[in-house]
């Protein structure tokens, strides 16, 4: 699929796509004859792992570090496997830890909301 249909079906601007393979954190699987970027269903995926990422505050170097141990243990080289499987242990217990200060930050915003719709509600 070229970038705009990727662009589409991940919910994503063109231009964060653009960024993502200029800092190598998704690269096209290939080019047309044009110099068109032309994407899998994989590339998709992937994108959508770091879509997934971005509202944990995750940097783009975490980013890419945890694609690397994914794409490690899918190689199920069982040499690096321990090693992979404990950084992924690291990246799991991060991302729980940043899901939970998220949940608490919409706890404060819904608060915050009803402050508003009580203030609201008692004005004429």
């Amino acid at each position: 699929m070229h970038i705009g249909e990727l662009a589409e079906r991940a919910g994503m601007s063109l231009r964060t796509i653009r960024h993502y393979d200029e800092v190598g954190l998704l690269v096209p699987s290939g080019r047309t004859t044009g110099g068109f970027r032309v994407y899998t269903d994989e590339d998709l995926e992937r994108l959508l792992v770091i879509r997934r990422m971005k509202p944990l505050g995750f940097t783009l170097d975490e980013m890419a570090e945890l694609l690397r141990v994914v794409e490690g243990l899918a190689e199920q080289d069982p040499e690096h496997a321990p090693a992979l499987a404990a950084r992924l242990d690291e990246f799991l217990a991060d991302a729980r830890a940043r899901h939970a200060k998220l949940v608490e930050r919409a706890g404060m915003a819904e608060e915050f909301i009803g402050t508003l719709g009580t203030l609201r509600a008692s004005l004429p």
